[in-house]
């Protein structure tokens, strides 16, 4: 198979969505070593493009008078062995009926989403039910849950529910785009995956659809 063909036939696998780097990394793992040109030229000359991000909605505020916990990551993302760090972020999914709200933690040895909520709020309910997931589903020992400072994070009752299951709470400084780098890529691929493709017509359409594309699969 020409390497045109078989860059064509990773984007409809792809269901339309990936982009260079993403048709590039699949590639590699064929053993087809491109470089970025070469693959940026075959896409144009069949006019492949991959989805794009939309524009953001701010879903976590930071409250000025919350004390955040200690930055326990310091950017190392890295565990060695399941259920060691957490991160956590929310996300949305716009519908004809109002917004949905995602909230996701994704174990950071295994990459995969550990827990999770969904709701039609921004309340702290929506990342405590997330968290009391993957506490009933992982039931972990000393594990670290890294998040940004979001007020759902910093809020009291969510500091207690930590405490409660022993649960060491870690948040990135302000403006740090790093320390949470890989949820917030999870999130990304959900939108490009996903969201940017389609239109739903209320939330229920819209959890179902999220469910199928990536919580289906969780850990």
């Amino acid at each position: 198979m020409a390497l045109g063909d078989r860059i064509e036939a990773l984007h409809r696998k792809s269901r339309g969505n990936y982009g260079r780097p993403r048709l590039q990394a699949d590639l590699r793992d064929e053993g087809i070593r491109m470089s970025d040109r070469r693959v940026a030229r075959l896409m144009r000359e069949r006019n492949i493009q991959g989805a794009t991000r939309r524009k953001g909605v701010i879903t976590t505020v930071r409250d000025h008078d919350a004390r955040p916990a200690p930055d326990l990551v310091d950017r190392k993302v890295t565990a060695a062995g399941p259920d060691q760090l957490w991160v956590a972020d929310i996300t949305y999914v716009p519908t004809w009926s109002g917004f949905l709200f995602v909230a996701i933690v994704l174990d950071v040895f295994s990459r995969r989403v550990v827990g999770w909520a969904m709701a039609n709020h921004l309340r702290t309910e929506l990342v405590l039910d997330a968290l009391n997931m993957a506490l009933y589903r992982r039931k972990p020992t000393n594990a670290i849950h890294h998040s940004d400072q979001g007020c759902q994070y910093t809020s009291i009752a969510f500091g207690k529910r930590c405490v409660d299951a022993g649960v060491r709470p870690s948040m990135g400084s302000v403006g740090d785009c790093f320390g949470n780098a890989m949820c917030e890529s999870f999130n990304a691929t959900l939108e490009c995956e996903l969201l940017v493709k389609h239109q739903f017509k209320n939330r229920n359409e819209a959890a179902l659809a999220v469910f199928e594309c990536r919580m289906s699969q969780a850990a």
